[in-house]
């Protein structure tokens, strides 16, 4: 087990969510070359075969099948390790105001918050959950310093934006329906759209993607609750343009849903983290290192598990990834 390496294990699971060891050196910073005598040194080291690397894309062999569950389990239990190292560097901070968008609010937000209040015996918390465009607002005034919220269209002036996961657009249709997805944008579903509010920043997205797109579809339904459209979708009342991230956090609903890939040229939002100047630069990296663990687990790993093809598209963003376009 000594020559197993830590890097092999990391770059083993991106090559087994990605299938493509081109994607893997995008997202880790690497050469191919590099990535490949990672992969094939952790090959060695174990006397198995992990990947088929014949396959395009690459594929698990049973093994790696075996193996890839307590490889996640592992590094996620790194990574919150290495977040917990960070409390010995910032126990004097005294206050931190957080605010988080809806999407976190089942399972992610409420692990963050136990985390933090671990790792930060000392520290008042205001903890807040607010849509996209209110959180920026919030940072905009300086009444918090730490905001998560899904990047608006045009860049923001004054806090900086780090990216966070990246949450491709799809369809949302209910579970019977057979139409190919082009059909839905075709208007020939027989099923209303429902829309997201124009006022939220996911709705101002997909109302410009469908103005790029020449497409004017009913305006009868439009939502600000995640979970009344989705319950909608369930009961067969019609169909939307939403993403994955959505989906994992209406659990109770998933299984009278379809996902389908978004017909043409996809789209898709980046989730950042925005930080004042005032903000401690541990803290948002605490901060930042705690949920790329907790979104990788929690919504990530189960929903690719299902649709596999989404591929590399739901994804966590790099560390220095920085106002992507």
């Amino acid at each position: 087990m000594t020559n197993i390496s830590l890097k092999g294990l990391e770059l083993f699971r991106l090559a087994a969510r990605h299938g493509s060891v081109t994607s893997v050196a995008r997202d880790s910073g690497l050469s191919v070359s590099t990535v490949s005598h990672h992969l094939r040194n952790l090959e060695t080291a174990l006397g198995l075969t992990l990947l088929d690397h014949g396959r395009r894309p690459m594929a698990l062999t049973p093994q790696g099948a075996v193996f890839l569950p307590h490889v996640e389990a592992a590094l996620d239990r790194l990574a919150r390790g290495e977040a917990e190292l960070y409390a010995d560097k910032i126990s004097q901070i005294r206050s931190l105001r957080l605010a988080l968008i809806e999407d976190f609010d089942s399972e992610i937000a409420p692990d963050l918050a136990r985390h933090l209040a671990t790792a930060l015996p000392d520290c008042s918390f205001t903890h807040l959950t607010r849509p996209s465009h209110e959180i920026l607002d919030l940072l905009a005034r300086g009444q918090v310093d730490i905001g998560i919220c899904t990047q608006p269209l045009f860049q923001v002036e004054g806090p900086e934006a780090t990216s966070l996961l990246r949450d491709p657009f799809v369809l949302a249709v209910p579970a019977d329906t057979e139409h190919a997805p082009e059909a839905f944008l075709d208007g020939a579903s027989g099923l209303p759209f429902l829309r997201y509010a124009s006022g939220q920043i996911i709705g101002a997205h997909i109302e410009a993607q469908l103005r790029r797109l020449r497409r004017k579809l009913d305006n009868r339904f439009s939502f600000e609750s995640n979970q009344s459209l989705f319950a909608l979708i369930a009961d067969g009342g019609g169909w939307a343009i939403t993403t994955p991230m959505n989906f994992a956090r209406a659990e109770r609903f998933q299984a009278r849903i379809r996902l389908l890939p978004f017909p043409g040229r996809g789209f898709a939002r980046t989730i950042s983290i925005y930080t004042t100047p005032a903000c401690n630069a541990e803290v948002a990296d605490l901060i930042g290192t705690t949920l790329r663990a907790l979104i990788s687990a929690r919504a990530i790993a189960p929903t690719v598990a299902a649709m596999p093809w989404l591929g590399d598209g739901f994804r966590l963003s790099g560390m220095g990834e920085v106002n992507p376009e």
